[in-house]
């Protein structure tokens, strides 16, 4: 009887096991009796990521759509950034203007300091309605803004917690089906923020002079709203975490590989992102391009994104992600120093898609470090949060900062600003080496 009961405990789902386990115990359950209480059948845990398969796949489809409608709509900015320069919509400095950008960016990450204990605690469901939501909602009043302070308020704010919401359970979820293809997974699925990056400046762009920024803004929330019904609809925890996670896990901040790494990705994103939101702008300021050209520069530089995000993260299944990391940041630093030269449109074309490519590695990979930094994959979640929470402090310090540096009025300093981005994203390559060989060894052929 006993082994009957085990057999029929296999063979159903996990909802059918919980609707049993309501159940008033049967006659014979009963007598699995001892001093200490009622002994409960042993029961199998839910197996190995499959690695594969149709509903695998279709979580890297519903991530793909959650990469689309944060990182997404976050590497529009430039084109954002771009169109308030003009004055149409209100008049402020390019700092400030920045400040909509930094901010919208910070609560993507540092929101992920909540939602990803949320997330371990099984609301996955909650996660995804709440983002898509403020998401939604943040476009609908975004429309409606005629002065900086409910731009900032709209864009920044209620726009960034809902891609806050949305950005954990895009990173966590994956290493729940995969495990040998996970840098492909998670690498089709992160080009999504890539094709996000292309759709949203294009629309935007187009629909301007068309329809008004107003309704070019609403049609956007439109977008998100049908695309993000995708995850809502999918996505599903495989394996809930076997008791509840605390906020913080205060074993990470005593992890040095752990903290370094999160030191390291705060200066290369203060670095990186300065070409994310200056681009565009540098293209029609210094009447390199004209002002077409100059906002499909954002959208060329998120398609070659789109090819960064996959290939290195598929060759880190072989090589790992670190050896690909480091001489990846090394390179997108080069070229954000490169940019003091670009004088030509080929040139600042070419330099669009180079930089491209090398920035999708940038945001590509940091999420399959923290999964090998993290031994107890149950608080991945917790971590993942925690480390881009603190990292989170650089991309702040990004836009503001170069904005500052670059000034105002008829003498902008772009030498000083293409400086302060690719010597910081210079110097986090140095950061990303010297993790590699601390935790791996100096050996060059090793996947590390």
């Amino acid at each position: 009887m006993d082994h009957q009961i085990i057999q029929n405990t296999v063979a159903m789902t996990p909802h059918e096991k919980t609707d049993v386990e309501n159940q008033p115990p049967s006659p014979p359950q009963e007598s699995l009796t001892h001093d200490d209480g009622p002994v409960k059948p042993a029961t199998p845990g839910p197996g190995p990521p499959p690695n594969g398969g149709l509903l695998a796949w279709l979580h890297v489809a519903g991530c793909f759509m959650l990469f689309f409608n944060t990182w997404g709509i976050l590497n529009a900015f430039g084109v954002y950034q771009t169109y308030y320069e003009s004055g149409a919509l209100f008049t402020t400095t390019s700092s400030n203007i920045s400040w909509i950008g930094s901010i919208e960016a910070f609560m993507l990450l540092v929101v992920g300091f909540f939602a990803g204990p949320v997330y371990d605690r099984g609301y996955l469901r909650t996660l995804l309605l709440v983002g898509g939501f403020l998401i939604v909602f943040g476009h609908m009043m975004l429309s409606l803004c005629h002065q900086y302070w409910q731009v900032l308020l709209a864009q920044g704010f209620v726009i960034g917690i809902g891609t806050g919401c949305l950005f954990v359970p895009c990173i966590a979820i994956i290493p729940q089906y995969f495990t040998t293809k996970m840098g492909a997974a998670m690498g089709l699925a992160a080009s999504g923020s890539a094709l996000g990056g292309v759709v949203y400046p294009i629309v935007l762009y187009r629909l301007i002079d068309e329809v008004g920024f107003p309704w070019a803004i609403r049609i956007s929330g439109f977008i998100s709203l049908a695309s993000l019904l995708i995850p809502i609809t999918i996505l599903r925890l495989r394996v809930k975490p076997p008791k509840v996670r605390s906020l913080l896990d205060f074993a990470a901040l005593t992890d040095v590989t752990y903290m370094s790494f999160v030191l390291v990705s705060l200066i290369a994103y203060m670095g990186l992102f300065v070409i994310f939101f200056y681009l565009s702008y540098y293209a029609e300021s210094q009447r390199i391009t004209d002002t077409s050209l100059a906002f499909y520069l954002v959208p060329i530089f998120n398609a070659a994104s789109m090819f960064g995000r996959t290939a290195p993260n598929a060759l880190a299944d072989k090589l790992g992600p670190f050896n690909i990391l480091a001489p990846a940041t090394l390179i997108s630093g080069i070229l954000m120093l490169c940019m003091m030269a670009v004088h030509s449109k080929g040139a600042i074309i070419v330099m669009a898609l180079l930089s491209g490519f090398m920035s999708g590695a940038l945001i590509g990979l940091p999420p399959l470090c923290f999964v090998a930094l993290t031994q107890d994959k149950s608080k991945l979640g917790t971590r993942v949060g925690m480390g881009y929470a603190m990292l989170s402090f650089g991309v702040l310090a990004s836009g503001p900062g170069g904005g500052a540096i670059l000034g105002q009025g008829d003498s902008l300093n772009w030498h000083g600003l293409w400086i302060f981005g690719g010597v910081s994203t210079c110097v986090a390559s140095l950061g990303y080496l010297a993790i590699r060989v601390a935790k791996y060894g100096s050996k060059p052929l090793i996947k590390a």
